[in-house]
């Protein structure tokens, strides 16, 4: 079969492999039908992200079962189901509390496409087959009328998104919302904008300089303000960082109103200094670090099928299989593709 290979920056090739096969009665197979790039891939192909190749590409997509071992329940042949980017067993103590992302029962950072940073024996979903171990615990089916090609970022960028305002809306109904977009994390904190406004968010703000962007948060029912990140736009109970760098990391904690929280969804590769007597007085919560996916992937879901979050309006660029290559190469902020 074919797999895609990301060899380094700029450079992407299909490699002939071996057809994985089902090893344990707990296992699937998959055929992946719309694959999604996060919004660390644009900056790897770009040479902006440390994670240099060769190793097998993508982790985020819609696949098709196409076999399951016999101890499979939850999942059939013919079912288009999510495939979490993390590799998860779902019964460990981790797993268990919902922290899926740091299973207990395989190294740490297990996940697929991510080379040496999730492990290179996963492989990557942009194959003609993947095989998924746990299959009951990670896969998650499609519901009826979700189009696999609108929720191809449901296996990471989008449950990264809901978590950075969903539990905390839970938690203060309504309260107004405030997303420091940017080029870190793009399609995360577009996300998380429209999430918010899924989510009954009184007032959910969207803040970049980037025209496009800023429309995308405007269709997603955000109130799109065109500013640096720095701009004096109030305090907000509920603040994400998806900028980058350490001035917008700042701007978002000085935007966390008393009692409220932060979320930074970024990757900040360097050490950044925080302004920690502020969020010490105002008792502002902080939060950094991977999500963890499965949990969230159910509920994403539901608010698609029910009509009130359209993931879609964020896609940038949408190609088929064949010309997956080139187009990757042109690095747009989110790209799915289809076979």
């Amino acid at each position: 079969m074919k797999r895609l290979m990301l060899s380094g920056p700029g450079e992407l090739h299909w490699e002939e492999v071996r057809e994985p096969e089902l090893t344990g009665a707990d296992q699937a197979l998959v055929r992946p039908v719309a694959l999604a790039t996060c919004d660390i891939d644009p900056a790897v192909l770009r040479g902006a992200f440390p994670l240099p190749g060769p190793y097998p590409f993508g982790h985020e997509g819609v696949a098709e079962v196409v076999a399951v071992g016999e101890e499979v329940r939850t999942v059939a042949v013919g079912d288009h189901v999510i495939v979490p980017f993390q590799i998860s067993c779902g019964s460990c103590g981790p797993c268990l509390r919902g922290r899926t992302g740091n299973c207990a029962s395989h190294p740490p950072l297990s996940t697929f496409g991510l080379g040496a940073l999730g492990g290179l024996n996963w492989g990557g979903l942009w194959a003609e087959l993947a095989l998924i171990p746990h299959a009951d615990a990670m896969l998650v089916r499609l519901p009826a009328g979700v189009d696999p090609v609108a929720v191809a970022s449901a296996s990471d960028n989008i449950p990264d998104a809901y978590r950075s305002v969903a539990p905390q809306l839970a938690d203060n109904p309504a309260a107004e919302v405030l997303v420091i977009g940017g080029p870190a994390a793009p399609s995360i904190g577009l996300y998380a904008a429209g999430l918010a406004v899924a989510l009954g968010s009184a007032r959910a703000v969207y803040l970049d300089t980037d025209p496009a962007r800023l429309e995308i948060a405007r269709k997603l029912g955000a109130e799109a303000i065109e500013a640096e990140h720095d701009a004096r736009v109030g305090r907000f109970p509920i603040t994400v960082e998806a900028a980058g760098g350490a001035e917008a990391l700042r701007a978002a904690i000085g935007a966390t109103a008393f009692d409220g929280w932060c979320t930074s969804v970024s990757v900040q590769l360097t050490d950044v200094a925080l302004p920690v007597f502020q969020m010490y007085s105002r008792c502002c919560t902080f939060h950094t670090g991977r999500a963890h996916a499965r949990p969230a992937i159910p509920a994403v879901l539901d608010l698609v099928a029910a009509g009130r979050f359209d993931p879609s309006l964020v896609t940038t660029v949408t190609t088929d299989w064949d010309d997956a290559v080139e187009a990757l190469l042109t690095t747009p902020m989110k790209l799915v593709a289809v076979r």
